[in-house]
């Protein structure tokens, strides 16, 4: 596939543009010490990528009303502390910048309450490439990633067919697919080689270098 003649490119955050796991590991850690449980990091790096309620239920088989209760204490943590425990990965803010200097234009679609992922963007000095930014709500009513790719391009007048999705779990991959939008994988998040391509991953980058030789030259075939 050639993606050199995308001119919309999808981003996601967590696992992709950044690196969040403290933040988000310490922020569970938080929610579930309310509940007198606790968890070691290296279990908890699941929750990278899909909605709260949902890793919760399925992690830890919690009822709605104690999802909506972690995802409050989860909330209180990741405001105070956990959103800047993060790190931008390297590469990435050139590679960003050389996508809007091309012509082409950013927009990013994530899980995480929008409102936080501006925050995040922002405070890393990344925020300015993006012709617009998109998350879900804080009300739950926008969580998947489906939803919140709906809403980018309702908002956005994006066309699916000049789109590529870039990002690192098969969550990208199965919600670009409900709008024909490719989806390159990358592979220095938290999603295998083998998860994103059993999701049907166009291309998979290893390294931000790899993803804009993909982005800017080449025709790709299904994986590298």
């Amino acid at each position: 596939m050639n993606f050199a003649d995308k001119t919309a490119v999808i981003w996601d955050l967590d696992g992709t543009l950044t690196d969040p796991a403290d933040g988000i590991t310490r922020s569970v850690q938080a929610a579930l010490a309310h509940f007198g449980l606790s968890a070691p990091r290296e279990e908890l790096l699941s929750f990278i990528g899909p909605p709260l309620a949902d890793s919760f239920r399925e992690k830890f088989r919690f009822s709605p009303e104690q999802c909506a209760e972690a995802i409050t204490h989860y909330r209180e943590y990741f405001r105070r502390r956990g959103m800047w425990e993060n790190k931008v990965y390297p590469g990435i803010p050139e590679l960003l910048g050389r996508v809007k200097e091309a012509g082409k234009r950013n927009f990013l679609a994530s899980s995480k309450p929008e409102v936080f992922c501006r925050q995040i963007l922002e405070h890393f000095s990344i925020l300015s490439p993006f012709d617009l930014a998109a998350g879900s709500d804080l009300e739950g009513l926008r969580a998947g990633k489906s939803a919140v790719l709906r809403y980018l391009l309702e908002q956005s007048g994006a066309d699916p067919q000049h789109a590529v999705m870039i990002g690192d779990r098969k969550y990208d991959v199965l919600g670009a697919a409900e709008f024909s939008i490719p989806c390159i994988g990358v592979l220095w998040g938290y999603g295998s080689r083998e998860e994103l391509e059993n999701a049907g991953a166009a291309a998979v980058a290893s390294t931000p270098a790899e993803l804009a030789e993909l982005l800017f030259h080449s025709q790709s075939s299904r994986c590298r």
